[in-house]
């Protein structure tokens, strides 16, 4: 029973961490180096891994994903604002031209 209820816990515990995204470089080009760095660190330490052995470029990955997000989140931001000034100018032509036909 005490190990039943372990595995519960490591279970939990498994669950309430966050997972990283997908290690592929060509979606996170700014964090190419340190993927294939962590992508090595697992590879040379297969048991170390669970022990804290990668842990510090687990951390630097995880910050590298934030400021990729960040700095995406702000292009996006940036592109739809640009959308939406086209898509009211659009509209302020569409209606214009409609009050000109009414007249």
């Amino acid at each position: 029973a005490g190990g039943y209820r372990l595995n519960l816990i490591l279970i939990e515990r498994l669950k309430e961490e966050r997972m990283h995204p997908p290690l592929t470089l060509h979606k996170h080009p700014m964090c190419a180096e340190i993927i294939e760095e962590f992508q090595k660190c697992h590879i040379d330490h297969p048991i170390g891994k669970f022990f804290g052995e990668c842990t510090n470029l687990k951390i630097k990955l995880d910050r590298c994903f934030r400021e990729e997000k960040a700095i995406k989140r702000k292009a996006n931001f940036e592109q739809s604002k640009k959308l939406k000034e086209r898509l009211r100018a659009h509209r302020k032509e569409v209606s214009e031209e409609n009050n000109f036909v009414q007249l």
